[in-house]
């Protein structure tokens, strides 16, 4: 651990995201709630009750507010 604390900030960033992507988010479980949320979303979708809004629109409002 010490070792670990004796590298630069930059170095143990790095680290950190090496270890972040060898990580494969196939193995980690999706909790009950945040499937029944993803589940509630796409039905109100699939009923037309909600829509989807593009990043491009998203970032046209965020600088049109500025």
């Amino acid at each position: 651990m010490q070792e670990i604390l004796d590298m630069s900030v930059a170095e143990r960033i790095l680290m950190i995201e090496k270890i972040w992507d060898s990580i494969d988010p196939n193995s980690i479980p999706m909790l009950s709630t945040h499937e029944q949320e993803l589940d509630n979303r796409l039905n109100r979708y699939a009923k037309g009750e909600t829509t989807f809004v593009s990043w491009e629109d998203i970032k046209n409002e965020l600088n049109s507010a500025k």
